[in-house]
């Protein structure tokens, strides 16, 4: 048995990419939490492994050549690990494969930072401002438009099966009721979801650290950790 993969983690749909897929795979990993309404993801033993001060990051102990090796952002980890087992969920063939790689890219630089900021405009900043909060909810109705699309032309993202790219997707999907989305006005992507969530794998992996999800309202503190200027200091 290989020795176990470090996550360092939280359960946001960033962590929950890298859960998911290691339950998935089914290597063994350790959960190292990293608390970042507390300002744990400032700590010099995170820095070491990662200098964006992002959740998540790995470390594997048997990485290439069998060296130790840590790695940050969701994405590359998810290919990483992908390779790691020599797993389909990064499909072989070329075309596929490419397609697939695209959609992971589709999420990190659209999904993801626009659902991350519309959520900070309606439900995280002490001001709210009309102009943010328009322009996010109409971004995050079109990467809707965009998905429910592709998957009216196909069971998952990359082709007619499940792949790392729905993966990286599935964890901001969920929840639609946080972005103020109603998932029955994009009847491909509620299909897709509900396929998705239905696997024990990303039941398990969305369960990891559940106990310690943001329920209620963020704190003055959590707020000043999260967007303040503790995060613009230097380290």
């Amino acid at each position: 048995m290989p020795a176990p993969i470090e996550v360092w983690t939280w359960p946001t749909p960033n962590g929950h990419k890298v859960h998911i897929m290691l339950e998935e795979i089914g290597l063994p990993y350790t959960i190292v939490p990293v608390a970042i309404g507390k300002g744990e993801q400032f700590r010099p033993e995170f820095l070491a492994i990662t200098p964006n001060h992002r959740i998540p990051a790995i470390v594997d102990p048997g990485g290439p050549g069998g060296e130790r090796f840590s790695l940050f952002e969701s994405g590359a980890i998810l290919i990483y690990l992908a390779e790691k087992a020599a797993s389909d969920l990064l499909p072989k063939d070329p075309a596929t494969r490419y397609r697939c790689l695209q959609w992971v890219m589709f999420q990190m630089g659209g999904v993801g930072p626009m659902f991350g900021q519309y959520n900070h405009f309606a439900n995280y900043a002490a001001e709210k401002l009309p102009y943010a909060i328009e322009r996010y909810t109409n971004e995050v109705a079109r990467l809707h438009r965009v998905l429910d699309k592709r998957l009216g032309e196909s069971a998952y993202l990359a082709g007619p099966d499940y792949s790392i790219a729905d993966i990286a997707t599935f964890p901001w999907i969920r929840n639609p009721d946080r972005r103020n989305v109603d998932l029955g006005q994009y009847p491909n992507v509620k299909r897709w979801h509900d396929a998705i969530a239905a696997r024990p794998a990303v039941q398990r992996g969305v369960a990891v650290l559940a106990e310690n999800q943001r329920r209620g309202t963020m704190t003055d503190a959590e707020r000043e950790i999260m967007f303040g200027k503790t995060q613009f200091a230097v380290r």
